[in-house]
Formats: structure tokens, sequence, C-alpha cells
């Protein structure tokens, strides 16, 4: 797990300076504090962090093959690289390390462009083909690896957080209004945004290629789709069976490392089911990391310490206080812009705390996506089954005809619906509502905005491909709320520690087994991932297998009542504070009167407030 961060300059002339390379290094030396390295030709460099964790001695990058004609620097883990070394290793290819980075360079020797369709794992990674004056990079298949750009007429610049290229001379770092809005929407930027009108990021399941002695222009190519071809002839046995098959084959997989590993384990189904299957294919007891709280109702260490009790782990517990919060300046300097999950502070400690004993750490990630573990599906289900359609007007449209129509275009109608009712999105995807979006920013910012970024999510289910409304919900939260959120806080808050955290639920073969399974199986009678639970049932306790889910989130609603209100009233009673530069200082305060009076929990826009004025402080 690493740091990687280059500039390709279009103009040959114009040569990398090292200074500007070791400037866009340092300040990502969290992400890999036990080596770093340059690679500079002419008018192309790469800069790389190492964090060892497979082959310490002889992993150091960049990497060229033997011939120095292919140079790569490579964040991630390739978990099949033994397998693919032995064959190209077959086909003549003569190593010098034992890293998977080797295997990715003669792989896209061999392969050229198609060589990211024979890796599993996560990866951001840089190729500078000199033979053939070409850039080529990948991002793997959920975006489990951030991968961020910039790119005008003279030059690209990358790297794996935004940091990086900000440190890059003539890099425009202007805001984006856009970004600005889809924050304030999710509470999160979603993929097609950033903080900066000129820095993207690269898709998951994409590559890109620049060939910077000829147009110098960027092409996308995505090479890996989700397939949603149902199952319906195995029956709940076979998919348990094949479940456990293939998760104790993933998480064999996930487990290779050449320092200490451990994992997460909050008490909930995925990240247990991750622990059991680990201690069945340790020797030693696994390390398992846990946070809690004492307020009871955001707090499972009971349920962690039951799985931790049945399998024998060797357990480590931490309890949160209100104090945390003092995090925030560092939260912002580590996502480089808003962000307002506050499970980033439990995501921060437990990192922290996991960093002391061990350098990796699998978590459960992907589990609630995979196998329709959010209770919003329920909600949504339950609107769907109303049957938005009048009796008469459902006989015309569908009639006879509902047993031959694909059932997708069922869900177009659904969809539909739900689209003429924006409230109804709004309340299960947005954190500000578009009417409290307008409230929200000033005149002057206001004027800017189109304060309609709910289409984003709407457009994405349109977009999908899922034959019915509970897969096409699942996709969307795969395509935007897992990357954009889940996968961005565990990324930023576990590298700001030096660790590195494996998601097995996404492993791809996993995954594609996972969307395969009917999702009648899925959800069954208002019962959350029914075929999960069934298939480990064996594996966990009914405690932990039948509580209610409850997150990972923190006390906000508490803390801002009582320990942290004078905090917050001063900031936000304050003017000259930097957020009301773009919002409305009258109507945040309303916000938080209805919080205090216990109106609404409003808890979680504050938070947004709080995490925004701080980043318009380090930004502005």
């Amino acid at each position: 797990m690493c740091g990687i961060a280059g500039i390709i300059y279009f103009d040959q002339n114009q040569y990398v300076e090292p200074a500007v390379l070791k400037r866009m290094s340092d300040v990502i030396t969290h992400r890999g504090p036990d080596d770093e390295g340059f690679y500079i030709f002419k008018n192309i460099g790469f800069s790389f962090r190492r964090l060892s964790i497979i082959d310490i001695n002889f992993g150091h990058q960049p990497l060229s093959s033997t011939d120095s004609l292919i140079w790569i620097v490579f964040n991630g883990e390739i978990y099949n690289f033994k397998e693919l070394r032995s064959d190209l290793q077959r086909l003549g290819y003569i190593f010098k390390t034992s890293s998977d980075t080797e295997v990715i360079i003669y792989l896209y020797r061999e392969y050229g462009d198609e060589c990211v369709k024979y890796l599993r794992g996560m990866f951001s990674f840089a190729i500078h083909d000199v033979t053939n004056h070409k850039i080529f990079c990948a991002r793997d298949r959920f975006g489990i690896k951030p991968f961020f750009y910039y790119f005008d007429n003279e030059k690209f610049v990358f790297g794996s957080e935004i940091k990086s290229i900000l440190q890059c001379p003539a890099v425009d770092n202007t805001i984006s209004v856009n970004g600005i809005e889809s924050y304030f929407t999710y509470g999160y930027i979603t993929s097609d945004y950033t903080a900066f009108d000129k820095i993207k990021k690269l898709p998951p399941a994409n590559t890109l290629t620049i060939l910077p002695h000829s147009n110098c222009k960027i092409q996308l190519n995505r090479y890996w789709e989700l397939k949603f071809e149902q199952n319906f002839a195995k029956t709940k046995d076979q998919w348990k069976e094949e479940i456990l098959a293939c998760f104790k084959d993933t998480i064999t997989h996930h487990m290779i490392s050449d320092v200490p590993l451990g994992a997460f384990l909050s008490g909930g189904i995925d990240s247990s089911t991750v622990v059991a299957m680990m201690s069945k294919a340790s020797s030693s007891p696994v390390k398992t990391f846990s946070i809690g709280f004492k307020e009871e109702d955001y707090d499972e260490l009971v349920f962690a310490r039951e799985v931790a009790e049945k399998y024998h782990t060797d357990h480590y517990e931490q309890i949160i206080e209100p104090e945390s919060v003092d995090l925030l300046p560092l939260l912002v300097r580590s996502y480089d812009e808003p962000f307002a999950d506050s499970s980033a502070i439990p995501t921060y400690y437990v990192s922290r705390f996991a960093r002391e004993k061990v350098t990796v750490a699998l978590s459960g990630d992907g589990g609630d996506e995979l196998f329709a573990g959010y209770s919003s599906y329920l909600k949504m289900l339950k609107i769907v089954n109303k049957n938005p359609f009048p009796d008469s007007l459902s006989k015309t449209l569908f009639g006879s005809l509902e047993n031959i129509w694909p059932e997708q275009w069922l869900g177009k109608g659904i969809l539909y619906y739900l689209e003429q009712k924006k409230e109804t999105i709004g309340a299960f995807y947005c954190l500000w509502k578009h009417n409290e979006r307008v409230g929200l920013f000033n005149k002057d910012f206001g004027k800017e905005i189109s304060t309609s970024g709910e289409s984003f999510k709407t457009k994405m289910l349109h977009k999908s491909s899922a034959p019915d409304f509970l897969t096409r919900l699942e996709h969307l939260d795969v395509e935007s709320y897992m990357v954009d959120d889940i996968l961005t806080k565990v990324d930023r808050m576990s590298m700001q520690n030096s660790l590195e955290v494996r998601v097995p639920f996404l492993d791809h073969i996993f995954a594609e087994l996972a969307f395969s399974i009917p999702s009648s199986l899925k959800v069954l009678k208002g019962d959350k991932k029914h075929i999960l639970k069934y298939s480990t049932a064996e594996l966990l306790t009914p405690k932990v297998l039948n509580h209610k889910k409850q997150g990972f989130g923190i006390p906000l609603s508490l803390w801002f009542k009582d320990d942290l209100k004078i905090y917050i009233q001063d900031i936000l009673n304050d003017k000259n504070q930097p957020m009301f530069i773009f919002l409305e200082q009258n109507y945040v305060l309303k916000q938080f009167s209805n919080h205090l009076r216990g109106n609404r929990d409003m808890s979680a826009k504050i938070w947004s407030l709080l995490f925004f004025n701080e980043w318009i402080k380090q930004n502005g």
C-alpha cells in the first residue's frame, strides 16, 4: 500500500524538476513512511511513497522491466500475483523481485491495456511505456484505491491524493461550484466532480491513456462491468455452499502478507464474518480491533466481544469521547475536499489503534451493497410495493404483458414515478434537500449553482441495467455511495495512519457471485441480508445475526446538545467564519436552534457545516 504521484509535460523540452516531485511525495508521506522513490525521463516524472507489505526488501518503486523500457508506480495489492507470476514465468519472463508490482509490468508487456482484466485486487497505477511513448493508468474495479488527475494544454498531473497535485506549479485550484453543491446534497462529492474545477477522479474500473508526443488527449476506457444474471435454479443450501466456499478463497487471498495482519471488528454481520473466516484460515489468534462509545445506543462492543470470545481472537477495544471533534483540522487535511461523514472519526481512531499492533487490517465494507443490508432498501421497496399506478392504469400499461416484459421495464416505470416525487428520493439520499440548499446558499453564491444535485442519482438509477428495483438500488450504491463515501473514508483515515485496509467483500470474483444471487433471497419478508445470514448462521452467534444494524456512526446529536454546545455556538455566531462567504448565516443559526429544541436531529447537517468551514479556512 503506497502513495503515487506524477507529472507529464506535453512539451518534450520541458523537463520535470526533481524538487517538484519531492514536494508531491512529501505531502503524502503518511501513505508510505517506509521508503520513497523517483523516476524522471525528460518531460515525464513519477514519485512514490512506500508502505512495505509484500517483498519488504526488494519492492522499491518506481520499478522497471529488466530492459528499463517499462516503468511503474503502483498503489494497492494484487491478491493473485503468485498465480500470475507463475503463468508469466512459463511464458519466459524472468523476475528480479518477489513483488506484485513487477507482475503488473510483465502483464502489461504481454497483454497491453488488457492486463487489468487479469488483476484480482485493489489498485491504482501509472505506467510509462518508453517504446510506445505512452502513459497508461488504471484504477481497480470498485475504486478501492484513489486516483486523481489534472489535465490542461501543457501537462497531465496525477496523485493518490489531491494535495500532491496541488504541489505542482501552475495548477488551477479554482473551487468547483458544482463540487460544493454535490457536497451539500449528499455529504460527499460525487464521482463526477471534485472540490476543484480542473481536478478529476479516474472512475473505478477504468483505464486512462495518454500519448504525450501525439495529440495530448486523454482516452478513458471502462474494462469491467457488473453483470446481473441472476440464477434462479439453485436452492438456498446450494447458494450457502457457494458463498462460503468463495468467501473462504477470498479471505485466503486477502491474508497474504509479509507483515502483521488483523481485522476491524464492529460486531456487525460483515466484519464478524470476515473475522470468523480469518480465524478458520489462521494458525494463530487473529488480532481484532473495536471502537465503542459511552452512549449505549451507539455502542456495539458487546457484539464484537461475542465474536472475539467465540474465535479466541487477540482483541483490543477503545472508547471514543466528545473531544474527538478536535480531530477536525486533521480530517480536513486528510480528505483535501469537504467530506461530511462523521464516521470518519471512529474510522480514524480504529485505524490508529490497529496500527500499533499491525500493518494490515481486513474490514467488512461492501457487505451491505452486495447483500442489501441498508434500511433504506426496505423503505424504498415499501414504496414500490404500494404500486404507484391506479388499478385501471396498471391493467392498461402492463396487463397480460406483465409476464413477458423485462422486469427492468417495470422498474423504469417505478423510477419515473419516484422521479416525479423528488422529495421522496431526496429523503433517502440527500443530506440537504433542494429547498434547504436554496435557503442555505447566500445570494451571491446561490446565483452560480443549479440546486438540482438530486438528478445525479436519479440518472444513475435510470442508467442501471439491473433487472429489478432492489438490485438497481444496490448497483446505485456500489457506483456512488460506496466508492465516494465509504471507500474514500476508509482509504484516507487508514492511510493517514499508515495502515493498509483490505476489503474482501469487494473481491470482484466474490462480488460477481453475490450479484448472481436472486434479490428475493437477499431481502426476504423484510429480512435484510437474508441469504448471507442463512449462510453464516453456524459461524456467528444469534445475537450478532439478529441485532439491529447500528452502522458506524457517532453520537453527534447528543454531543452537540451537551458537551459541544458552546463550541458550536461560538463558531456559528461568528459572522467572520469563512463558510459565510458562501452560506447564509441566519439560515444556519436557525438549523442549529431547531436541533437544540429537539424539533429535528440536525447533527449531520451541523457537522457538514463545521467541516466545510474548516476546509474553506485551509483552502480559501
